[in-house]
């Protein structure tokens, strides 16, 4: 029914619609500040940030999912591979593909000697959660996502001065 491979410069239009879809599911589309020519410099320059698999439908090519992960280094674990988004367009959603990526990605993560793999889901996404927990994932409470933006800190440091 699906095939995986890597993706490939020309995939990234679609990439980019299912991160759009995504940001739709997850109430937030007016947070979208990526692009698809930035996403082609970050992660088909000279030094690739992200790596990315697309989930396609074997009858017709059709890019109906994708996963995206970088790498983040732990100082309690060292090199740890990141789950930046699994997506699956939603009329493909419990068919399998999400099954695929994220099992790709988890071996991804061997074949890098990776001491394991890390992501984020939404504490109100009860499908991911039952998803991740098939695998035996372990859901950490306690911690706060903290992040500014690149406005933020120039307007910081223009401040400051510096």
């Amino acid at each position: 029914m699906y095939s995986l491979r890597e993706g490939k410069i020309t995939d990234l239009p679609r990439v980019f619609e299912l991160i759009q879809e995504l940001a739709l599911y997850e109430k937030a589309p007016e947070q979208v500040t990526n692009t698809v020519e930035r996403m082609e410099k970050e992660g088909f320059g000279a030094q690739p940030v992200y790596g990315c698999y697309v989930c396609e439908k074997k009858s017709n090519q059709e890019i109906i999912g994708i996963a995206v992960y970088y790498y983040r280094y732990s100082t309690w674990k060292g090199k740890r591979l990141y789950l930046e988004d699994i997506i699956v367009t939603e009329s493909e959603r419990g068919n399998g593909a999400g099954k695929l990526l994220f099992e790709k990605v988890m071996a991804k993560s061997l074949e890098e000697s990776c001491s394991g793999m890390m992501w984020q889901v939404l504490d109100w996404n009860e499908p991911a959660i039952h998803f991740y927990k098939k695998y035996g994932a372990f859901m950490e409470a306690g911690w706060l996502n903290a992040h500014l933006q690149d406005q933020e800190i120039r307007a910081f440091l223009e401040r400051k001065g510096t």
